[in-house]
């Protein structure tokens, strides 16, 4: 590669992006290209989309609604409860 060659290719190579190189069996890399031509699609694209698919499954999703916390979990008997510290310590176990 030249000198000039190189920069020539750093201009189109997107920063935010690694080339990377697999090697595929002849067999795969035939029908990879069979497949990206029914799809319409170049096989880069195919397989960009084939590896984000899988990342993604594999990526542990958030839940999508969180907990309501509005309601009580215990239903309140409407007398509240008036305990000092001691009682509470009176109330609870320690080892």
């Amino acid at each position: 590669m030249t000198y000039l060659s190189h920069f020539a290719i750093l201009d189109v190579v997107n920063p935010e992006s690694v080339r990377t190189s697999i090697d595929l069996p002849r067999d795969l890399h035939r029908r990879l290209h069979e497949v990206a031509a029914q799809k319409g699609c170049s096989a880069r694209q195919l397989i960009l989309r084939s590896i984000e698919q899988t990342v993604n499954e594999a990526t542990p999703k958030r839940p999508r609604r969180r907990l309501n916390l509005d309601k009580p979990i215990v239903p309140s008997t409407g007398k509240p409860f008036d305990l000092t510290n001691e009682q509470i310590y009176d109330l609870i176990d320690f080892p």
